[in-house]
């Protein structure tokens, strides 16, 4: 009798972990309508090129060496091939092969951040090469040092609470944005030469609110899934609050983001609304099964009071993201990592080292490789190709070919 409820708890539990990790999975379309929306329309074919190869070498490279790095302390994978599709008998937990698949849509979600930060005038072959290095090793480590619970460099081991990754996932890959940023450069027209900041609307907001929802909806998954388990009445009451508690933030993040628009600019800003709501996910990601519905509600207000002064700064320093993912993913989550002590035994001083670490070796990490990648072949299109459209450029084809015809 217990043998059977131990596999029905077993099978449930497995179950409930591939529904999440399809749920994240899902996220990919989120994120690829969001940055197709938030682009010109000379430059949509490229973007979803590089959202659908991104995804597909983060599954491969976690497959051949990630997730090896990241759990098994190696850099080959072992765990899943020696455990098998359904993992051993007396392990009644959850398969090694749902734990893979469920890790590696999260590695392909810190990879598609990276692709709007540097939207509009990079080398789509130099952006597939990063993507890579940065799927089957940079972020791997970091993983390895926190949730992998290995030894930083052998000398310390991290102390710190990240539930679903606000730092390891989110801010890893605003990290490896900015460091591509900073070495692309803005887009041509972006800034004056007098300081002035030119507004470069995006083609099909339609298209971007509805890459917000996709990725509202899988959210549920990203955060829920996290809990790992489901076939217990504990682990059930975890994943419904933080189903609630993530619903909450965004709603949060969201209503904060259009008042403080309204009040900056008098009027109702859609992106603005729509990364305020990205904002308040990336912030309560850290810790959403800690926080009560209306402590959910008031962090990710933060961050989407945080995720607007942002944007604007970001711009003043003209650090060109053409979708907002540094300030969404970036500084919103750090902010999530930094409210985790508040409700948890997690200490300001262990959650700041945690993030230093994340993102200085991410950043830095991901500096050198967009510096070889520049060197070796160079990561931005020419001038003419950026002014005609990267689409043309880098896939020979229009996304909308008959709206360009006069």
């Amino acid at each position: 009798m217990m043998n059977d409820v131990m596999q029905l708890s077993y099978a449930l539990d497995t179950f409930y972990f591939l529904v999440c990790g399809a749920l994240v999975m899902w996220m990919a379309a989120g994120f690829s309508m969001l940055e197709a929306g938030l682009v010109r329309s000379k430059n949509t074919t490229e973007i979803l090129t590089k959202n659908v190869a991104l995804f597909a070498i983060a599954s491969l490279m976690y497959l051949v060496c990630g997730y090896a790095i990241m759990y098994d302390g190696g850099f080959f994978l072992s765990g899943i091939l020696e455990s098998g599709v359904t993992g051993a008998e007396d392990d009644w937990y959850y398969a090694p092969s749902s734990d893979f698949f469920f890790q590696v849509v999260f590695v392909a979600t810190a990879m598609s951040i990276v692709s709007g930060a540097v939207a509009e005038r990079m080398k789509l072959w130099a952006f597939l090469a990063f993507a890579v290095v940065m799927t089957g090793f940079i972020y791997p480590m970091e993983g390895s040092w926190t949730w992998g619970g290995q030894a930083v460099f052998g000398m310390y081991e991290l102390n710190f609470l990240d539930f679903a990754g606000s730092g390891i996932v989110h801010m890893a890959g605003a990290a490896a944005a900015l460091a591509g940023v900073l070495l692309l450069g803005p887009r041509k027209g972006k800034y004056g030469k007098n300081g002035e900041i030119n507004a470069i609307p995006g083609a099909n907001l339609p298209l971007a609110t509805l890459g917000t929802f996709i990725l509202w909806m899988g959210w549920f998954g990203f955060n829920g899934g996290s809990v790992l388990q489901t076939s217990t009445v504990d682990t059930a009451n975890a994943v419904a609050i933080v189903f609630l508690n993530t619903n909450a933030a965004a709603a949060g993040g969201a209503i904060a983001a259009l008042i403080l628009a309204r009040i900056l600019f008098k009027k109702a800003d859609l992106t603005m609304i729509l990364n305020g709501a990205l904002a308040g996910l990336v912030t309560i990601t850290a810790g959403p099964d800690i926080v009560s519905p209306v402590e959910a509600t008031i962090f990710g207000g933060l961050g989407g009071l945080l995720v607007v002064f942002s944007i604007l700064a970001l711009d003043k320093l003209k650090i060109d993201d053409p979708v907002g993912a540094i300030s969404v993913h970036g500084t919103c989550g750090f902010l999530g990592l930094m409210l985790v002590p508040l409700n948890s035994d997690a200490t300001f001083l262990g959650q700041l080292g945690g993030a230093l670490t994340i993102f200085i070796w991410v950043f830095v990490a991901s500096l050198i490789v967009w510096g070889v990648l520049k060197a070796i072949m160079g990561i931005r299109v020419t001038e003419e190709e950026e002014y005609e459209g990267v689409d043309i450029a880098e896939c020979g084809m229009e996304a909308y070919p008959e709206f360009n015809k006069g």
